[in-house]
């Protein structure tokens, strides 16, 4: 009993009177930390495989769209599914594309991204609740600067997903309307050569894999989904909302109505893609216009400080010495 007193003496000398609260608080918070990846890693239960494997007519009973749905997915998060998947469609079909529009095509991802948030949210506040009454236990904080110590860190950590998918897309199209001049140019020559419009996808998504993933990526997907008997606009059309660059939704339409009107493919690609290499061009040539003004802030900081002190610090000094003098 000695021992726990001392120990109660130490935390409460330490963290003041809610000391032993904080940190009960703070092990039951680091122990539902620890529990959840284990819980997310477990196999799946033998008893329930065998189960599946006995009565397939109890998966059957379910919906055929609602099965092939929830395939693939990890089963501990499907556990936690309402907490970590928005429960209106609308929202739910948005986050969904944004993550999709990120480059994460795992059915799991909208769960995962969820999770994040989450954990580094409680991993923010454990911090801020550590700089404030372990680090600084002797600085005695107003009641506003605690809060801002304890909820930013938690705030910026719940937001720190957020901010990694939105710089992934943008990259992500950056790197897509960067690529796609060089995928028409590639696909107009394997049209021209005798392939059809679907295999003419599939080697271009070959021949970019090096170069371009993000973009094979997409005509690999577009490929697949030929192959599986998908309506080709619909694959067209969803392929332009995925990516989400207008130059690609310019390309489903341009595709859509050549197809539509019976004029030859060839052709619609030979001036679309002209056009691509077009904008290409002005697009560079935009960059290298702006360049100059970007750079005119950074070299007034950087020339006119030294120049000042190289010119005017001489007559200063001068100056000063004879100030002294007179006196």
């Amino acid at each position: 009993m000695d021992f726990l007193t001392t120990i109660n003496d130490l935390i409460t000398s330490q963290l003041g009177e809610f000391g032993p609260l904080i940190v009960v608080g703070g092990l039951g918070i680091f122990m539902v930390l620890l529990t959840i990846p284990l819980m997310l890693n477990q196999p799946e239960d033998p008893l329930k495989k065998l189960k599946k494997n006995i009565n397939p007519d109890t998966q059957s009973k379910r919906p055929q769209k609602e099965r092939l749905r929830q395939a693939g997915r990890n089963e501990q998060l499907e556990k936690f599914a309402t907490f970590l998947e928005p429960q209106n469609a609308d929202e739910l079909s948005a986050i969904q594309l944004k993550l999709r529009q990120a480059g994460y095509q795992s059915k799991d991802a909208v769960r995962f991204f969820h999770f994040a948030q989450f954990a580094l949210g409680i991993i923010g506040l454990i911090l801020g609740v550590i700089y404030v009454f372990v680090l600084n236990a002797d600085v005695d904080f107003d009641t506003q600067k605690k809060a801002m110590y304890v909820i930013g860190p938690g705030g910026a950590g719940y937001m720190l997903p957020k901010y990694w998918v939105t710089r992934r897309v943008e990259a992500r199209s950056e790197e897509i309307t960067s690529g796609f001049p060089d995928a028409l140019d590639m696909m107009l020559v394997c049209v021209e050569a005798g392939q059809s419009l679907d295999q003419s996808i599939v080697r271009v998504a070959k021949e970019l894999r090096a170069s371009y993933p993000a973009l094979a990526d997409e005509f690999a997907v577009v490929a697949y989904e030929m192959k599986a008997g998908k309506d080709k606009d619909k694959v067209l059309r969803d392929m332009g909302t995925r990516c989400g660059v207008p130059d690609i939704s310019s390309f489903v339409t341009v595709m859509i109505q050549s197809a539509a009107f019976g004029t030859s493919i060839a052709e619609a690609l030979r001036v679309y893609a002209g056009e691509m290499r077009d904008k290409r061009v002005m697009r560079a040539e935009e960059a290298a216009n702006k360049l100059p003004t970007k750079m005119t802030l950074a070299t007034m900081m950087l020339t006119v400080p030294p120049l000042l002190i190289i010119l005017v610090g001489p007559s200063a000094n001068g100056i000063a010495n004879l100030g002294n003098m007179s006196k």
